[in-house]
């Protein structure tokens, strides 16, 4: 059975930069565009790292920016300041 783990953004200048980020950081994960979204998927696992998304911004970046372009999510969330997690424990 499949443990697929998921995020979903609202397809905007600010995702588009998140999207690169996560596909830098999961390079196993599987990414689909769609009208006016972008759907990130990996089998169990996918983490989001505050630093590489600073490197993609060039500025400062807090974990939680992100949250106002989710549409939905799919996993257990593990979150601190430099980290986003979604994994099937």
């Amino acid at each position: 059975m499949s443990q697929l783990v998921f995020i979903v953004f609202q397809d905007n200048d600010d995702s588009r930069y998140l999207a690169e980020a996560v596909m830098d950081d999961n390079p196993h994960a599987e990414i689909q565009h769609h009208p006016a979204m972008i759907r990130i998927q990996a089998e169990k696992r996918l983490v989001m790292n505050r630093e590489t998304m600073e490197e993609k911004l060039g500025r400062d970046w807090d974990v939680q920016e992100m949250l106002v372009n989710v549409i939905s999510i799919g996993g257990n969330v593990d979150e601190d300041d430099d980290h986003f997690i979604l994994e099937w424990k």
